[in-house]
C-alpha cells in the first residue's frame, strides 16, 4: 500500500518517465480491491491528496496532475466526489495559510480540473470566497443569504395551517364528538372513526387531537369505558412515546413557582397508568420535584425534630423564652410561602384512588420510609383502600355484635386489588399496605379499629385447636405477619392519636389475647425504638416528656384527681415515655409513690400492662447498681420501686405473670435482690406482713384463725384484699410459678452466703438472707391460706421428694408441707364426719385421731430417709413429723386475742352509737359490719377450741411412742434440739413461740424419757454458738422462742404451789435417770422446788455469761445478734439484780466504744440500755431469787449438779454413778495419790499466811502456765475415756446423765466448750486433786460424797484453766495485787454476787448459817465476810502450791499428822482476819457500791477472792460474768456437785455400789478408811473446821 505513506519523491522528479505510471498503477489496484471498501476509499483519497498537495507545494506542474486525474476518474464512479472532498480539504489549509503562490497553485489546479468535478458538487463543497474566485458563482455574500432563506424555507415554515384560530371548523368538530352525550350506544370505535374522518378532512394535527381528547377526558372522568379504550385504540396511529410525552407537557406546563397542578390531570395519568398505556418510568422523570430534593427535604425535617427535641430538653430562663418566641414566629411567617406542588405525590394519591396499588408501591420505595404517607391526603387515600379491600373480610368476622357499621361501596375497577374474603388474603396486599402507611394510620380511627377488630378474630381462631397441620403453619405466618403490624403500625400510630382512650382498650382487646413475652417484646421496640424511627414521633417524644415533668412537677396528694387526669389524658397515646418518666421519678423521691398510685386510677387496661413493662424494664436496667455505696443496703431506687409494684399491683387490675416470672428468672441466676418486690407484692396484695417488729399481742393473734390474723396479726388493718389475692393467686397458678417460686427461694436462701455473699459486707449478706427468708415464709404463708386443697395437693410434692431431689431445707420443706397436712386431715375427717352421723365428742375425737393416721402415716414413712438411720433410736419418725407438721393454731387458742379484738369492736361499736354527726343509714352499716365481724371472731374461736382439743387427744395417745431413748436420754433431748427445735425456732417468730409450747406440752403429757430438765438446760447453758450463727431476724425469733421459755421457767420458778402441779411429780423433773422403760421414780427422785430455783438461778447466770462474752468480743455480728436477744427476752431475763448490772456494764461500754465507730450498733445498745434500766425496779437480789440456805441434811432435797459434765443434771446421783462407772482402777489410785500430794501442799501453805499479797500474783501467772500445759496432757486422756464410757451398757440413764455434757458436741452449738471440760474433768490434777482431799479430810462424809468432791473439783479445776487463757487478764492479776487488800470487801460482794451458791449438807450446817446470816447484814447481799479468811489462807496455799509444784507426795500418816497442824494454825488466823476484813468491808462498800468499777480491776480482785474461797489455785483465775464467759459457773458447779453428792450420799450408796466398776470399788474402800480417821480429827477442830467451810461456801 504504498499510498499509506507520502508518494515516493522519485516519482515526482521523474513524472514523465516513470512517475505517472506508477501513480497510476497504484490507483489502479486500489481501485480493485473490492475487499475493504472503507479501506481502498481512504486510501485513494489519500493517494490523490499526496498529489494535489505536490501541486499545491510547486513540486508537480497542474497541467501534468490534471492529465492524470482525468485517468484516475474513470476507476471508481464516485472519482469525482473524492476529489471534490480533497478539494475542500485544500481550500481550507490553503485559505489558512499566507503564502500567496501556494493558494494560487491551488486555484490553478482547481480550474484545470473544473470538467472532471461537475459545478454542483464544488458548490456545495468550497468556500463561497473559493467559489467567487473560480468564477463559479457572481457574488459570495449574496449566494449566504440566498443558502439562509433557503433552509428558513426548508427546516422552520410550517406547511399546514390548520391551528385552532385558523381552522377551527375541525377542531369544533372534534370537540362537539368528545363532548357529546355518551349514554346511547355510542362506542369508542365509533367515535374513533369519526375523529380519523375530521383528521383526514380538515388536514388536524393527530398529536394536538390526542392532546384534546385528554383534555376533554379530564372533564369528564366519569367516562372512564369510553376514554380508555378510546386512548388504547388511538395510540395504535401514533408513536408509543407520543402520550407520554403529551402529559409530561401538560405536568410541566405547572411546574411554576405557583402552579397548582389539578387533580383531573393526576388522576388521568394515574387511569393511564392503571391500563399500562404509558410506563411509569416514562412519565416519572416529567415530575417533579426529583427524588434528591425529595431526600434532602426528609432529611432536613429528621434535623428540624431533633432540634425541637433539644430545646424541650433545653433548661431555658424566662427572659430567654420570650426571645426565642418570637424568633420561632419569624420562622413560621417565613415557611407560609408555599413550594411548588410535589407532582409524585399528587400522582401517588391519585394511583391510590383509583386503585393502582402497584404503581402506588413502585412510587412509594423510590421516597424515605413514610416519606409519602406523612401527608395527609395519601395517608387518607391509602386508608380508603385498606377500607375497601378488608371490607368483606370485616363483614364477616369483625363487626361486634350488635353493631350495624356502615357498609364501603366498592371501586367500580377491575384492575383494583382482590378484596380479602379469608385471613390469608391479608397477608397478600392488605397487611403490605399497612406497613407503608406506619405510624399514619393514625389519621383513620376507624380503619385502625377494624384492623385492631381483625386481628382479634384472628387470634380467637389462631387460638382454637381444630386447625389441620398445613393450616397451622399458615396461621402461624399469619401471627407473626399480625406481629409485625402491630409493632410498625398500630402502636406507632396509637402514639400519634390525640389522647384517644378508646383505641387503647380497643387495642387491648386484642393485646390480651397475645402470651406476655409476645406483648412486652412489643413494648420494647415501642417505647426503645420506634420513637426514633420517625421525625413526627421523635417531636411527640420530646412534647410527652415535658408535658409529664409539668404534670410531675405539681402532682401532690393534695390534686391526686386533676393531675391523675392529665396522666391519664397523656397516657393513652404515650404510656411508655410517661410512665418510664414516672418511675425515674419515683426511684429518686420515693414520697411520690401514693399520689402515683392514686393518680393511675385513670389509666385503661392496655396502659396497666404496659406499666407492668416499664417497672420490669426498670427493675432489670443493668447500668443500676442494686446497693448502696456502702456496700451494706439494698438500693433506695430499688426499695422505692418495690413498694410502688406493690401498691400499684394491689389497686389495679395488672397481669402479674410477667413480675413474678422476673423475680424467678433472678432468682435462677441466683440474684436474690429482686426477692424485695415479691415480698412487697405479696404484702401489699393479700395482706400478709413479715415483719419481725410484731408485738405478743399480735403474735397470739397470728396464732387464731384467719379472722383473727386479719383483725389483729397485722400492723396495717389491710382491708379488701379478696381480689387482689385472688388475682395473685391465678396468676402464680396460670403460670405454674407458685412451687418453683417457693423452691427457689428455699434453695437461693443457702445459696445467698455462698453464691452472692463472697465480696459483699457481712451485714448485706445477713439482709438478703433474711429477705429470702422472710419472703419464704411469707409467700408460703399466702399460698396455704389461699389454694385450694387440691391445687395445693397437686402442686406441693411429698416432703421426701422435696428434700432429696429438689434439695430444700428441711425446714422449709416442711413448712411447704404443712399446709397440705392440715388441709388433709380436715377434708378426710369431714368426709368421715358426713359417713357416720354421730354426734358425740369421743366419736369425733375418734374420728379426727383416724384421719390423721391415714394422711400422716405416708408421711411417717418419708421422713425416715431424711435423715440417719440412727436418729430415729432416739426418736420416732412420727414424733418427728408430729413435730413438724403442726403449728400454734393446733396447740393453744388464744383467747386473750380473742377477748381483745371482740371487746376493740365493742368499744367501735358504742362510738358510733355515739356519734352524733354520722348519718344513719351509714351508723347502720357500720354497726352490722362490726356485729358480723364480732360473731365471726366468736365462731372461729369456738371452731378452734374444738380443733384443739382433738389435737391434744391425738397426742396424748401418739406420745409414748415418741422418744424411743434407745440410746440416752441426753441423747435423746440433743437430737430434738438438734433437728426439731433449733431449726424451727428460728423460721418464723411463730415457730418460735411454737418451739417453746411444744416443749411444755411434751412436759406436761409426760412424755415417756422426755427429760425436761435436761432439754431447757440445753436451751439456756452456752446460747454463744447460736446467737454468734444467726442473722438478723433469726437473732430476734431465737430472742423470742428463749422469752417464751423463759416465761414459761419463770411461772414455774414464781409459786411453789404452780411448780408442785405443773411439774411436781412429772417425768421430765425426775432426777434420777434410771435405765429405759423405768421411770416410776418415787418422790425423792423429784427435783423439789428449792433446788429448782437454783437451777434457774444456774440458768440466768449462764446466760449473763453469754451475753457478757458476746459484748466483749468487738464483733459485729455477735454484738448485734446479743443485744437483739437480750432486747426480746427482757420481760423475764435479767430478774437477778447483780446479773443486771454486769450486763448493763458491759452496755454502756458498747454505748461509748460504737457511738463513732458503728451507729447502728449504738442505736441498738442505746435502745437496750434505756429498756433494761426501766426494768431495774423489777430485779430482786439473789437470795430472794433462790434461798442460799441449805436445806437439813435429812431432807431428801436434791440439787442440781452443775458441774461441767452433768451440765445441770437434776441429782447428784448423777455425777456419782457416771464417775464411779467412768473411773478405772488406775485413775483412783492416781487420785489417791494426788489427795494425799494436796494435803501436805495445803499444810504447808498454811505455814505461809504473811506472804499472802506477793505469793497470790505469782501464782496466778504461775498458775495459768501450768495448767496450760495440764490442758495438753488431759486431751489425749480425754478420748480414751470418751471410748470408755461408751462401752458398759449396763446402765445407760445413769450414764447419759454423767455423760451430759460430753454429748454436747453432737448438738451444734456448744460442741467445744464441753469438750474442753470432759477433757479436764477425767484427768488427775496433782495440785488441785491434792487441795481438794485435804478439804475432804476436814468434813466428815461418806465416800461417795467424797469421791464426788474430787471429780467435781477436779472439773471444777479444769474448767479454771481454761478462763486463764485472756493475756490481759494475766498481766493485770499483777497489777492489782497490791490493791487488793483496799478494796478487798467490795470486790467480794462483786465477785460473789455473782455466783450462784448451793448449800452443802454437813452435820454443823445450821451453825453455820447462824452464823453467815449475822455476816450477811453487813456484806453484800450474798456474801459472807468469812470468806476473807479462808480466802487469804488458800491464795497461800495456791501460791505455795505452784512453787512447790514439783515436790513428791509424802507417805499418808506423815501427811495427816502436818494436816492437823497446819489445820489447827489457819482456823485461828482465819478467825483474826475474819473480825478484820468485817470492819474494813463495811467501809469500804460504802465507798465503792455506787461506783462503776475497771472491768480489769474487778476481775483481778475477783480472781485473787476466789483463789482463797475454793482452796484450789485454779480461782486464782475466775472472774464474774460480767469480766469472762466462762468464769463462775464452774465454782457453782463444783459446790452442787459437792453437796448434792453428800446430801445423797446415803440414800443411793447401795445402788450405786453395784453398778459401779472395779476400779471405783477400791476407791470407796480407801475412801472409807479416810472418812473413820476423818472423823476422829473433825471432833478436835470441828468448829473452826466449820468456819472455814462456810466461808468457802458463801464465797461459791
Amino acid at each position: 500500500m504504498a499510498a499509506a505513506g507520502a508518494l515516493p519523491a522519485e516519482w515526482i522528479k521523474n513524472w514523465e518517465k516513470s512517475g505517472k505510471s506508477e501513480f497510476l498503477q497504484l490507483c489502479r489496484t486500489l481501485s480493485e480491491n473490492k475487499s475493504h471498501e472503507n479501506v481502498t476509499f481512504r486510501d485513494i483519497q489519500q493517494a490523490l491528496y499526496e498529489l494535489a498537495n505536490h501541486v499545491v507545494k510547486g513540486n508537480l506542474k497542474h497541467d501534468q496532475a490534471s492529465n492524470v486525474l482525468s485517468d484516475v476518474i474513470e476507476f471508481r464512479d464516485d472519482m469525482s466526489s473524492i476529489l471534490a472532498d480533497v478539494f475542500c480539504i485544500l481550500d481550507i489549509e490553503t485559505s489558512c495559510l499566507e503564502e500567496k503562490s501556494k493558494r494560487d497553485h491551488f486555484t490553478q489546479l482547481v480550474l484545470a480540473c473544473l470538467y472532471l468535478v461537475s459545478d454542483t458538487v464544488l458548490k456545495e463543497r468550497l468556500d463561497p470566497e473559493t467559489l467567487e474566485s473560480l468564477g463559479l458563482i457572481k457574488q459570495s455574500q449574496q449566494f449566504n443569504q440566498k443558502s439562509v432563506k433557503i433552509k428558513t424555507k426548508l427546516f422552520y415554515k410550517q406547511q399546514k395551517f390548520n391551528l385552532l384560530r385558523e381552522e377551527n371548523e375541525g377542531y369544533a368538530k372534534l370537540i362537539a364528538e368528545l363532548g357529546q352525550d355518551l349514554s346511547g350506544n355510542i362506542t369508542s370505535d365509533l367515535i374513533l372513526e369519526n375523529i380519523k374522518s375530521l383528521i383526514g378532512c380538515f388536514n388536524l394535527d393527530p398529536n394536538r387531537v390526542l392532546d384534546i381528547i385528554l383534555e376533554v377526558y379530564e372533564c369528564r372522568p366519569e367516562y372512564d369505558e369510553f376514554f380508555v379504550p378510546l386512548i388504547e385504540s388511538y395510540m395504535y396511529m401514533c408513536e408509543p412515546q407520543t402520550l407520554c410525552h403529551i402529559l409530561g407537557f401538560k405536568f410541566k406546563f405547572y411546574q411554576e413557582p405557583n402552579g397548582e397542578t389539578p387533580s383531573s390531570l393526576y388522576r388521568v395519568a394515574a387511569v393511564l397508568l392503571q391500563h399500562n398505556l404509558i410506563d411509569l418510568e416514562d412519565l416519572y422523570v416529567h415530575l417533579l420535584p426529583v427524588d434528591n430534593a425529595i431526600l434532602e427535604e426528609h432529611k432536613r425535617e429528621i434535623v428540624e425534630a431533633k432540634q425541637i427535641v433539644r430545646k424541650l430538653t433545653m433548661v431555658v430562663l424566662s427572659s430567654e423564652k420570650t426571645e426565642e418566641k418570637e424568633k420561632e414566629k419569624d420562622k413560621e411567617e417565613e415557611k407560609t410561602e408555599k413550594p411548588p406542588d410535589n407532582q409524585k405525590l399528587g400522582l401517588l394519591e391519585a394511583l391510590l384512588k383509583v386503585g393502582d396499588w402497584q404503581h402506588a408501591q413502585s412510587i412509594m420505595d423510590q421516597m424515605p420510609p413514610f416519606y409519602a404517607t406523612s401527608h395527609k391526603p395519601i395517608a387518607i387515600a391509602l386508608c380508603q383502600l385498606v377500607h375497601v379491600t378488608i371490607e368483606p373480610l370485616y363483614r364477616r368476622v369483625g363487626v361486634p355484635k350488635g353493631a350495624k357499621g356502615s357498609p364501603i361501596s366498592n371501586l367500580q375497577n377491575k384492575r383494583a386489588p382482590k378484596q380479602a374474603e379469608s385471613f390469608e388474603d391479608l397477608r397478600k396486599e392488605v397487611f403490605n399496605m399497612l406497613c407503608y402507611l406506619g405510624p399514619h394510620l393514625s389519621h383513620d380511627p376507624i380503619l385502625f379499629a377494624k384492623v385492631v377488630r381483625l386481628g382479634k378474630a384472628f387470634m380467637k381462631e389462631f387460638q382454637s385447636d381444630g386447625n389441620k397441620q398445613e393450616d397451622k403453619e399458615k396461621m402461624e405466618i399469619l401471627f407473626s405477619c399480625l406481629l409485625n403490624i402491630t409493632d410498625q403500625v398500630l402502636l406507632p400510630s396509637l402514639t400519634l392519636m390525640d389522647c384517644n382512650a378508646c383505641m387503647s382498650e380497643e387495642l387491648w382487646g386484642m393485646f390480651k389475647t397475645f402470651p406476655y413475652q409476645y406483648r412486652y417484646r412489643l413494648y420494647g421496640q415501642w417505647k426503645n425504638e420506634t420513637y426514633n424511627s420517625h421525625p413526627l414521633l421523635v417531636k411527640v417524644k420530646a412534647q410527652t416528656i415535658d408535658r409529664a415533668k409539668y404534670i410531675m412537677k405539681r402532682l401532690t396528694k393534695e390534686n391526686v384527681k386533676p393531675s391523675g387526669r392529665q396522666i391519664g389524658k397523656l397516657s393513652h397515646s404515650n404510656p411508655t415515655i410517661l410512665f418510664d418518666y414516672i418511675l425515674s421519678q419515683i426511684q429518686k423521691y420515693d414520697n411520690l409513690i401514693t399520689p402515683v398510685v392514686d393518680s393511675l386510677k385513670y389509666l385503661t387496661s392496655l396502659n396497666y400492662d404496659v406499666l407492668a413493662y416499664c417497672i420490669i424494664e426498670a427493675l432489670a436496667n443493668p447500668e443500676k447498681e442494686r446497693m448502696k455505696h456502702d456496700d451494706t443496703t439494698i438500693s433506695s431506687w430499688l426499695q422505692s420501686l418495690a413498694s410502688f409494684c406493690g401498691a400499684v399491683f394491689r389497686k389495679y387490675p395488672i397481669e402479674l405473670a410477667g413480675l413474678l416470672q422476673y423475680v424467678a428468672n433472678q432468682l435462677k441466676a441466683g440474684k436474690s435482690f429482686d426477692l424485695l418486690i415479691l415480698k412487697e407484692v405479696v404484702q401489699k396484695m393479700a395482706g400478709i406482713e413479715i415483719t419481725e417488729e410484731m408485738t405478743m399481742e399480735q403474735l397470739e393473734a397470728m396464732t387464731g384463725g384467719e379472722q383473727l390474723k386479719a383483725e389483729g396479726g397485722y400492723f396495717g388493718q389491710i382491708r379488701n384484699t379478696k381480689k387482689s389475692s385472688q388475682r395473685l393467686k391465678d396468676a402464680l397458678l396460670d403460670h405454674d410459678l407458685a412451687l418453683p417460686l417457693c423452691l427457689l427461694m428455699a434453695q437461693q436462701r443457702n445459696g445467698v452466703i455462698f453464691q452472692e455473699g463472697g465480696e459483699k459486707h457481712l451485714k448485706l449478706v445477713g439482709k438478703l438472707y433474711d429477705q429470702c427468708h422472710d419472703t419464704l415464709v411469707q409467700f408460703g404463708g399466702f399460698l396455704a391460706s389461699n389454694l385450694s386443697t387440691e391445687d395445693y395437693i397437686k402442686r406441693v410434692p411429698s416432703i421426701d421428694v422435696l428434700c432429696n431431689e429438689f434439695h430444700t431445707p428441711h425446714d422449709a420443706a416442711f413448712f411447704l408441707s404443712r399446709p397440705m397436712y392440715a388441709h388433709h386431715i380436715s377434708s378426710k375427717y369431714d368426709e368421715l364426719k358426713k359417713a357416720e352421723k354421730g354426734n358425740k365428742q369421743q366419736h369425733k375425737v375418734h374420728k379426727y385421731i383416724t384421719s390423721c393416721e391415714l394422711v400422716m402415716a405416708p408421711v411417717h414413712d418419708a421422713v425416715i430417709s431424711l435423715h440417719l438411720p440412727k436418729v430415729w433410736d432416739d426418736i420416732s419418725p412420727q414424733f418427728y413429723a408430729t413435730f413438724w407438721s403442726l403449728t400454734m393454731y393446733d396447740l393453744a387458742v388464744p383467747h386473750n386475742s380473742y377477748d381483745r379484738e371482740v371487746n376493740k369492736l365493742k368499744v367501735q361499736m358504742k362510738a358510733i352509737d355515739d356519734n352524733q354527726e354520722m348519718p344513719p343509714n351509714k351508723k347502720k352499716k357500720e354497726k352490722e359490719r362490726c356485729t358480723a365481724l364480732q360473731d365471726k371472731l366468736l365462731e372461729e374461736e369456738k371452731k378452734q377450741l374444738e380443733h384443739v382439743q382433738r389435737v391434744l387427744q391425738r397426742l396424748k395417745l401418739e406420745k409414748d411412742n415418741w422418744l424411743l431413748a434407745k440410746s440416752t436420754k441426753n441423747e435423746t433431748i440433743t437430737k430434738f434440739l438438734q433437728l426439731c427445735i433449733f431449726p424451727r425456732c428460728i423460721f418464723s417468730a411463730i415457730d418460735a413461740v411454737y418451739c417453746a409450747h411444744f416443749v411444755e406440752l411434751v412436759h406436761q403429757q409426760k412424755t415417756p424419757n422426755f427429760s425436761t430438765l435436761l432439754c431447757y438446760d440445753r436451751v439456756f447453758s452456752d446460747i454463744i454458738y447460736t446467737v454468734a450463727s444467726c442473722t438478723e431476724n433469726e437473732a430476734s425469733r431465737y430472742g423470742r422462742f428463749l422469752c417464751c421459755m423463759l416465761e414459761t421457767v419463770t411461772r414455774w420458778h414464781s409459786d411453789r404451789n404452780i411448780y408442785e402441779k405443773e411439774c411436781g411429780n412429772y417425768p421430765g423433773f425426775l432426777t434420777i435417770l434410771r435405765a429405759t422403760g423405768f421411770d416410776g421414780g418415787n418422790k425423792a427422785d423429784q427435783l423439789d422446788y428449792e433446788n429448782f430455783r437454783h437451777v434457774v438461778h444456774k440458768w440466768h447466770y449462764k446466760l449473763t455469761k453469754a451475753s457478757v462474752h458476746c459484748l466483749e468480743t468487738g464483733e459485729y455480728t455477735h454484738i448485734r445478734n446479743i443485744l437483739i436477744v437480750l432486747t426480746k427476752i427482757l420481760p423475764w431475763y435479767p430478774k437477778v439484780l447483780n446479773l443486771g448490772q454486769a450486763l448493763e456494764r458491759r452496755v454502756h461500754k458498747i454505748c461509748q466504744e460504737e457511738k463513732e465507730k458503728r451507729p447502728d450498733l449504738y442505736a441498738l445498745a442505746m435502745g437496750y440500755s434505756g429498756q433494761l434500766k426501766s426494768r431495774k425496779p423489777y430485779m430482786v437480789p439473789e437470795n430472794e431469787f433462790h434461798h442460799k440456805d441449805p436445806p437439813a441434811r435429812n431432807a431428801v432435797a436434791a440439787t442440781v449438779q452443775n458441774g461441767p459434765g452433768g451440765a445441770g443434771l437434776p441429782a447428784s446421783l448423777t455425777i456419782n454413778a457416771a464417775k464411779l462407772e467412768e473411773s478405772t482402777a488406775e485413775e483412783t489410785d492416781k487420785l489417791k495419790e494426788k489427795t494425799q500430794g494436796a494435803v501436805k501442799v495445803i499444810n504447808k501453805a498454811a505455814n505461809a499466811t504473811p506472804k499472802v499479797t506477793t505469793s497470790n500474783g505469782n501464782s496466778a501467772s504461775n498458775s495459768k502456765i501450768i495448767k496450760e500445759k495440764d490442758d495438753k496432757e488431759k486431751s489425749g486422756k480425754e478420748k480414751d475415756k470418751e471410748k470408755k464410757e461408751k462401752t458398759p451398757a449396763a446402765i445407760p440413764e445413769t450414764k447419759a446423765l454423767g455423760k451430759d455434757g460430753k454429748d454436747k458436741p453432737k448438738e451444734e452449738r456448744a460442741n467445744k466448750d464441753d469438750k474442753s471440760r470432759e477433757t479436764k474433768e477425767k484427768t488427775p490434777k496433782s495440785d488441785k486433786e491434792k487441795e481438794k482431799a485435804k478439804k475432804e479430810e476436814k468434813t466428815p462424809k461418806d465416800e461417795k460424797s467424797k469421791t464426788v468432791v474430787t471429780n467435781a473439783e477436779s472439773k471444777f479445776a479444769a474448767e479454771k484453766e481454761r478462763e486463764k487463757e485472756p493475756s490481759r487478764e494475766r498481766d493485770v492479776a499483777k497489777d492489782m495485787k497490791s490493791k487488793e487488800n483496799i478494796k478487798g470487801g467490795e470486790k467480794l460482794s462483786v465477785a460473789g454476787s455473782l455466783k450462784s451458791p448451793v448449800p452443802r449438807s454437813e452435820t454443823s450446817e445450821s451453825e453455820r448459817e447462824q452464823k453467815r446470816r449475822k455476816v450477811d447484814t453487813h456484806s453484800s447481799p450474798s456474801h459472807s465476810s468469812t470468806v476473807k479468811d479462808s480466802l487469804s489462807e488458800l491464795k497461800d496455799s495456791s501460791a505455795k502450791h505452784y512453787i512447790n509444784h514439783t515436790t513428791p507426795a509424802l507417805s499418808k500418816s506423815k501427811e495427816r499428822e502436818v494436816d492437823k497442824k497446819d489445820l489447827d494454825k489457819s482456823r485461828e488466823r482465819s478467825r483474826e482476819r475474819e473480825k478484820k476484813d468485817e470492819k474494813d468491808r463495811k467501809d469500804r462498800k460504802r465507798d465503792h457500791s455506787n461506783s462503776d468499777r475497771e472491768v480489769p480491776q474487778d476481775s483481778t480482785k475477783r480472781r485473787k477472792e476466789e483463789n482463797g474461797t475454793t482452796g484450789s489455785s485454779k480461782h486464782s483465775k475466775s472472774e464474774s460474768p460480767s469480766d469472762s464467759p466462762r468464769s463462775n459457773e464452774k465454782e457453782k458447779e463444783k459446790n452442787k456437785s459437792k453437796s448434792s453428792g453428800k446430801e445423797k450420799g446415803d440414800s443411793i450408796k447401795t445402788e450405786k455400789m453395784e453398778k459401779s466398776s472395779s476400779g471405783s470399788k477400791k476407791e470407796s474402800r480407801h475412801d472409807k478408811e479416810k472418812t473413820e480417821k476423818k472423823e476422829k480429827r473433825d471432833s478436835a477442830g470441828g468448829k473452826e473446821e466449820k468456819k472455814h467451810h462456810k466461808s468457802s461456801d458463801k464465797h461459791r
